[in-house]
């Protein structure tokens, strides 16, 4: 027995040293190259670009990517994520320390954020309970209304959630002695974990569980005819962004200092799935794509409306037109127009050497042959 076990771990190993290896092997040079200049953007920009627009861009986008991962992977529109985060951000600054000290306990940063991440991930376990009990606009409604009452709870609840007040002061603490809040230090922060959370979502969208989350979303029917669990598999997948939200969650927390109930009102929660859809819902990149051009349109549109001596206050029109003329000429968003627009902007001789293509041969196809199964797409 104990022999067969050994077995079993020694092939499962490699197994999973096999999948990562070619996880790195799919990851396109671009992606490489993007990530060597984020690496430097500190040496040529200010604080405000590395705080306000890549830091704030980078929060927004791993919160973002919790939804897309529901979303592209488990065909689950979940409208809890921010929610999740602000779930996230509360428990750090109640767990830990902050400005309420007759709220707060004190405890331990490292404890605090374990605790923040375990708090946001059981909340969004309990709404996935719920939500996959519907499907499509229901969906969407379910996790609306569960935002919508924990935006309702925090702004009358004085006792735990300290009421339309909230909390201030709850600044990351300050470990190697350093100031994770000044510009510099929260962006390299900022781009770890959304690093972390990006590669992350691709290995688990790789693996066997993420395989058969994409079979449960493509025929749920099916999946269960072969004898996997659709609600357990959607469960697991709500648990998994709950963790990526949370840590977007107290990354948010962070950066402003201070967590209210508007961090989690019915604007911000709609601003993520907004996010995720300018970016393209279907893939990981997309929310980091998303998240940016938000942060670029919300920052800097301010000046463009007071140039046209327009209230400031209409941002959030800039923000919905660009909205509205992305999906209208991509429903896929972003990474959408580029993998239709892309092939056409690489000069003629580049695009008949594709790999393992030939001009005017499709691949896997001998000439005068055609292939086995017919037109089966």
């Amino acid at each position: 027995m104990a022999q067969s076990d050994m077995n079993t771990s020694d092939t499962t190993r490699p197994d999973r040293s096999a999948r990562l290896g070619g996880l790195i092997r799919q990851i396109p040079t671009r992606v490489w190259v993007v990530g060597f200049f984020l690496l430097l953007v500190p040496s040529f920009t200010g604080g405000f670009v590395q705080y306000q627009i890549f830091g704030w861009a980078f929060v927004l986008g791993l919160i973002a990517l919790s939804l897309m991962f529901l979303g592209g992977y488990g065909g689950m529109v979940s409208l809890v994520q921010m929610t999740v985060a602000a779930v996230a951000g509360y428990s750090v600054a109640i767990f830990g320390t902050s400005g309420v000290s007759e709220i707060s306990m004190g405890w331990p940063w490292y404890v605090a954020v374990i605790m923040a991440i375990v708090m946001g991930t059981l909340f969004c376990v309990a709404t996935g309970a719920l939500a996959v009990r519907t499907e499509g606009i229901y969906t969407i409604m379910i996790t609306l209304a569960i935002a919508s009452a924990f935006f309702y709870f925090t702004r009358q609840n004085y006792t735990v959630f300290n009421g339309f007040t909230g909390f201030n002061r709850v600044l990351p603490p300050p470990v190697f002695g350093i100031d994770w809040r000044a510009p510099t230090p929260f962006y390299y922060l900022s781009l770890f974990c959304a690093a972390a959370g990006y590669f992350a979502v691709l290995y688990v969208s790789r693996s066997p569980f993420g395989l058969v989350l994409q079979g449960v979303r493509d025929n749920p029917r099916r999946m269960a005819a072969l004898g996997y669990s659709v609600n357990a598999h959607r469960i697991a997948a709500y648990a998994f962004s709950g963790v990526l939200a949370s840590i977007g969650g107290i990354l948010l927390v962070w950066s402003n200092g201070q967590i209210s109930p508007g961090t989690a009102s019915i604007g911000p929660v709609i601003d993520i799935l907004v996010i995720a859809v300018i970016g393209g819902i279907n893939r990981p990149i997309g929310a980091f794509i998303g998240a940016l051009v938000y942060v670029l349109l919300r920052t800097y549109s301010l000046d463009f409306l007071e140039a046209l001596n327009l209230s400031g206050e209409r941002f959030k029109l800039l923000v919905g037109l660009g909205f509205l003329i992305i999906v209208y000429w991509s429903p896929d968003g972003i990474c959408g127009l580029w993998e239709r627009f892309g092939p056409k902007l690489k000069p003629r001789s580049a695009r008949g050497r594709e790999p393992g293509r030939e001009p005017g041969r499709e691949p896997g196809r001998e000439p005068g042959r055609e292939p086995e199964g017919g037109n089966d797409a």
